[in-house]
């Protein structure tokens, strides 16, 4: 089974309630086994909602309680988003999954690649082994 950020898959989840709906990888999943996974919904948090970034560090400072992640109207989102992976975190490990897929450029899923920052669900998976990739879309 694979894990897969749900915007990823088509899911209006984001936080402009689009999605980014990467048909590539939809493909090559196909005959997967599929969770769909949205930490900041898992978290509690609406759809839609503000964008939101991490401020004095990356995922992994968030974890450790050392950075924050605010959203566009100043909000601390924090702890949403640290319950949001830790929630997520739990469902892989229920479901036994062995890779997780996980969008670009955001403040939950990015591993960092394009924007300097990883996310606190990509850090979290990162530090708990889990074999993660991200997916542009």
């Amino acid at each position: 089974m694979v894990a897969v950020s749900a915007c990823l898959l088509g899911y209006n989840c984001r936080y402009d309630a689009s999605n980014s709906a990467c048909e590539t990888l939809i493909e090559r999943i196909r005959s997967e086994s599929v969770l769909a996974i949205c930490p900041e919904q898992l978290g509690g948090l609406p759809t839609p909602r503000s964008p939101a970034r991490i401020f004095g560090g990356d995922g992994f400072d968030v974890l450790e309680g050392k950075a924050s992640v605010i959203d566009s109207e100043g909000i601390e989102v924090t702890e949403a988003f640290v319950k949001g992976a830790f929630a997520a975190l739990d469902q892989i490990r229920r479901y036994n999954v062995k890779r997780c897929f996980l969008k670009s450029k955001s403040p939950s899923c990015g591993l960092g690649k394009e924007e300097g920052s990883i996310g606190v669900l990509a850090a979290l998976l990162t530090r708990e082994g889990f074999e993660v990739e991200e997916i542009k879309s």
